[in-house]
Parts: C-alpha cells; sequence; structure tokens
C-alpha cells in the first residue's frame, strides 16, 4: 500500500492519541512490573559499569588527568538537563520507545525513524562494548582467586582478543534471560545492583584511606600537542586547530567521553510502558538515578586518582590495579568481582532497553511487525529482545569493538538534542496534555540542555562523526526503502486492537480524517466502561 495522499512522511506526525491508544487497547502491549524502585534500580544498573572500573582511568591517563573529576561533573550536569527534558516527555507520552516515541509524536515519522536508528547504534554498540570488557574482568577475577588460565585459552577472553569466547556465551545467556520474562531480569538486577553499589562504597572507604595528595598535582595537566596522525575532534577541525591532551580542553574533550558513564537514565523513559504509574515513576526513577550515579562517580574518581599517579591509570581495569599498588589486593579481588557484576547488569539493562525499541519501531511498522509482538508464553517481547541479543552477539566479534565507544555516545547525545527541542515543541503544540513534570524555566533549561549536547558532540572525533554519518545514511535508506511503505501511519492501519473487543466497549476507534497533515485521528466511541481512558487533561 502506498504512503497517504499527501505523499508526506517528514511531517507525518503519530497523533498523541494513536500513541496512547496502542498501549491501552493493542493485543500485544507489555505487562505494568516495575515501580519506582525498580526504576531507579534500572537506571543504577545501565549507568554503575564501565564508566566508574574502566572509562575513568583511560580517561584520567591519557586526556584530563587528575582534572577528570571535573570531567564528570560536566558529563553530570549535561546528563541532568537532559534527564529534565527526558522526564517532561516520558510524563507527557508514557509509552515505550523513549526518544524514539518521543519524536515520533513531536517531529514526524522519518525524524522518529532517525531517532531511533541511532538508539539503535547507541544500544547495540554498547551491549557490544561492555561484553568485551566483562571479558577482561572475568579473566582478572580468576587469576585474583588462583585460578590460572592456560594461555593457549586465555587467548580468547581478552578484550582485544580477535577472537573473544567468553562476551558471545554471556550475550546468548542475558539474551536468553530477558527473552523468558522481565519480572525474573528486575529481581536478578535488583540483587546484582545492591551488590555493586556496597562494592563501590566499599572501594571509597578502603580507598580514601591511601589517598596521596601529590597525585592530586598538577590538577590540570600542561596541554600535550597532539601527534600528527591523531584523529582531530570535529571541533579541532572546523577551527583548524589539532587540539591535544591535558589542558582546559582536556576536560571538556574527556567529558565527551564520559557520558558514556552516564548513559542510563534514558534508557528508564524506554520502560515506561513496562511501569505502574508511569508519568510520576518515571521521573522520579530518572532524575534520582542521575543524582544517585554523579554521587557514587564524583566520589569514586576522587579515590582512584587519589590512589595512583593519573599517568599509570590506564590499564585494562585500573581500580583494582591501584588497591593492588597501594596493598589492598583483598579490595582488589572485591572490585573484579563486584566489576563483572556491574557490567553484566548493564548488558542486561541495554538489551532489555534495545528489545522495547525495536518492538515499538516494529509495531509502528518501520521494521518487521513481528518484532512488535509479545510473547504469549514469556509476555515479553520475545522476538525484538532475541534480534538486540543477536546483533550485539555479532558486534562483539568484532576485535577492535572498543575503538567504538565514541558511536554510542554520539547516538545518546542526537537523542538528547532532539528531546530538548522536543520539550519547547511540545509545549507550544500540546500545552493542554497532562504532564507528570514540567521543565522549570523553559525555555531556559532545555536551550542549555541543547547548547551542553552540542558541544559535548564538537568535542568527539571526526572518525567518529564519519561512521555516524555512514551509519544515519544506511538508516535512511533503509526507512526509504522499507519503513517509509509500511508504516502503519503511511497505510493508514489501526493498532492492532484486540479484535474480540466489543465495538460498544468504549474503546478508540481509528477513523480516517482528511486533514492536511493525512494524520490519523483516534474518536471515542460512546463508552461502556472506562477501558481505554483517554490519558490527557
Amino acid at each position: 500500500m502506498a504512503p497517504s495522499a499527501n505523499g508526506q512522511t517528514v511531517g507525518r506526525r503519530l497523533p498523541v492519541e494513536s500513541a496512547f491508544t496502542r498501549v491501552e487497547e493493542a493485543r500485544h502491549r507489555l505487562p505494568r512490573l516495575f515501580g519506582r524502585r525498580d526504576l531507579v534500580v534500572l537506571g543504577l544498573g545501565v549507568m554503575i559499569g564501565s564508566g566508574i572500573f574502566s572509562l575513568s582511568g583511560k580517561q584520567a591517563a591519557n586526556v584530563a588527568g587528575p582534572a577528570v573529576i571535573l570531567s564528570f561533573v560536566v558529563a553530570a550536569f549535561v546528563c541532568l538537563l537532559a534527564a529534565a527534558c527526558y522526564a517532561e516527555l516520558s510524563s507527557t507520552i508514557p509509552v515505550s520507545g523513549s526518544a524514539y516515541t518521543f519524536s515520533y509524536v513531536t517531529f514526524g515519522e522519518m525524524w522518529a525513524w532517525l531517532v531511533g536508528w541511532a538508539l539503535v547504534l547507541e544500544l547495540v554498540t554498547a551491549a557490544a562494548i561492555v561484553a568485551r570488557v566483562w571479558s577482561a574482568y572475568f579473566l582478572a577475577t580468576l587469576t585474583g582467586f588462583g585460578v590460572t588460565m592456560p594461555d593457549g585459552l586465555a587467548q580468547f577472553f581478552g578484550p582485544d582478543a580477535k577472537v573473544n569466547l567468553v562476551a558471545p556465551l554471556l550475550l546468548l545467556l542475558l539474551t536468553a534471560m530477558i527473552v523468558t520474562g522481565t519480572k525474573l531480569s528486575s529481581r536478578v538486577l535488583t540483587v546484582v545492583v545492591a551488590a555493586k553499589v556496597a562494592v563501590i562504597l566499599l572501594v571509597v572507604v578502603v580507598g580514601a584511606t591511601h589517598i596521596k595528595m601529590d597525585n592530586f598535582k598538577p590538577f590540570v595537566p600542561m596541554e600535550r600537542p597532539a601527534p600528527a596522525t591523531a584523529d582531530p575532534t570535529l571541533l579541532g577541525w572546523m577551527l583548524d586547530s589539532s587540539f591535544g591532551s591535558f589542558g582546559l580542553m582536556g576536560i571538556f574533550t574527556a567529558a565527551s567521553a564520559i557520558v558514556f558513564a552516564f548513559i542510563g537514565f534514558d534508557l528508564i523513559a524506554t520502560a515506561s510502558e513496562d511501569a505502574r504509574n508511569p508519568r510520576k515513576t518515571v521521573p522520579q526513577g530518572m532524575l534520582l538515578g542521575v543524582v544517585v550515579v554523579t554521587v557514587l562517580y564524583v566520589a569514586m574518581a576522587v579515590v582512584l586518582v587519589g590512589l595512583r599517579p593519573y599517568g599509570q591509570l590506564g590499564g585494562a581495569a585500573p581500580v583494582s590495579e591501584a588497591l593492588e599498588a597501594v596493598g589492598v589486593g583483598w579490595a582488589a579481588d572485591v572490585v573484579n568481582l563486584g566489576a563483572l557484576l556491574a557490567l553484566m547488569t548493564v548488558i542486561m539493562v541495554v538489551l532489555i532497553a534495545q528489545s522495547r525499541v525495536l518492538f515499538n519501531m516494529g509495531r509502528d511498522g518501520l521494521l518487521p511487525k513481528s518484532l512488535g509482538r509479545v510473547s504469549r508464553v514469556y509476555s515479553s517481547p520475545a522476538r525484538a529482545a532475541t534480534a538486540a541479543g543477536m546483533a550485539a552477539l555479532v558486534l562483539t566479534l568484532y576485535p577492535k569493538v572498543l575503538e567504538l565507544e565514541e558511536l554510542l555516545v554520539i547516538g545518546a547525545l542526537f537523542c538528547f538534542a532532539f528531546c530538548a527541542v522536543g520539550v519547547l515543541r511540545l509545549r507550544r503544540t500540546e500545552p493542554d496534555l497532562e504532564r507528570g513534570f514540567r521543565v522549570p524555566l523553559v525555555p531556559l533549561i532545555p536551550l542549555l540542555s541543547l547548547a551542553a549536547t552540542l558541544w559535548l558532540m564538537l568535542n568527539l572525533k571526526t572518525s567518529t562523526w564519519t561512521k555516524f554519518g555512514i551509519w544515519m545514511l544506511l538508516g535512511l535508506a533503509i526507512y526509504g526503502l522499507y519503513g517509509r511503505w509500511h508504516s502503519r501511519l503511511a497505510n493508514e492501519e489501526s493498532w492492532d486492537y484486540d479484535t474480540d473487543t466489543d465495538p460498544g466497549s468504549g474503546a478508540l476507534q481509528p477513523v480516517r480524517h482528511d486533514t492536511p497533515s493525512g494524520e490519523l485521528k483516534a474518536v471515542r466511541t460512546p463508552p461502556k466502561s472506562n477501558r481505554g481512558k483517554h490519558m490527557r487533561n
């Protein structure tokens, strides 16, 4: 079937009514399992991971020095601004899909596709990278407990191994857990998150007694010129200036990478359809999660820098190596075990979020509709979860996957920018929608969020921008060849309502209206019950 008569795709927006209706009346919908505590755990599960156990040491050693502490503060500030924008949008449109669904309602189908495509890049890359890092800590944990791996086998465990056996097996295990049901995943996640928070507090308390103040000097090392062969940032390329390592610019360059450590609050929004009372619990979980993780990250960064000279923090497992260097070997073993748990939960939450994004894109017809179905056996989007896990598994087989770290950052920042603008646009176009949370000081806060996000994006490498551009062009091609023609909105299809619903039951029914935008509208038949009650003022 062809698209709507006017052929419009860029501005073909999903009506707010349809976004609500597909949740309340669709046959394939997700069970509401998460409360506020579960959502906070979900956020902590993904935010407390490789950023605290690996990324901080790498950025201190190579980019910012002890001032990496300020890099964490800068990244936290940007993410808190973005989280406020996400909180308002998720409380206004409390359905799964996060920035993808927000963009579909606010900007239009093609823009929503691009945002969803960026989310796919962010989440698949994150799962693959963290699985590789997990394999390194797995090997370190075995070594710490006296288990010696034969040389012939150890070469398949490291993050840089040409053939890594551990990471794909881990992804298979976690994918199976997610496919079989979110309730089981949530229980496991709660226990593991509690354990890894305890590990971080232990490191902070024990490490604080071994801090040497000399390790903080100089706090902002002198800028070092970039090698002639170095890949410049986009800002450096635009200004025809090669920014090197350290110095003031090093703080912002490190912050651009450290955003990776905070990615996770946005994934809470993907669970809106799984949440109870999402207008309240999702914003609360999101903002509380960012605040908690910021305190933990800054405390951990202070301790890490104080334990060892910053130039020695670039190892594969910097936290445990720093503890061993000051003679606290037993704590290093605990850290390795905690890192295993932390990184495992990161992958789990990322795969859950990815499955929700694919589920929504499939339900909307922009990807194969089989992805938009909920398993009757497991009450989960099993096919979408399987696709997410297999995509990450294939990518983790790439030996240089760790070099793609900035790709997931640029994907996340791209979505942050759309959400900042989305708050302003939705305030203008839909001022009467019920909002469980409202961003204060509008338009100042959204504009600050947009400016801060763009600044961090400018500090990413030109090679990252090139790869991102190629990925987005590929996405446009897929949309043009498939999504544009199979979109439910384009073909004016209903949102897969339960066929057993009595037409007089009060369910929302799809009706075509010849509006200039070609949008579907939903109107209410005379109600016999409160089922499908409209979620607006």
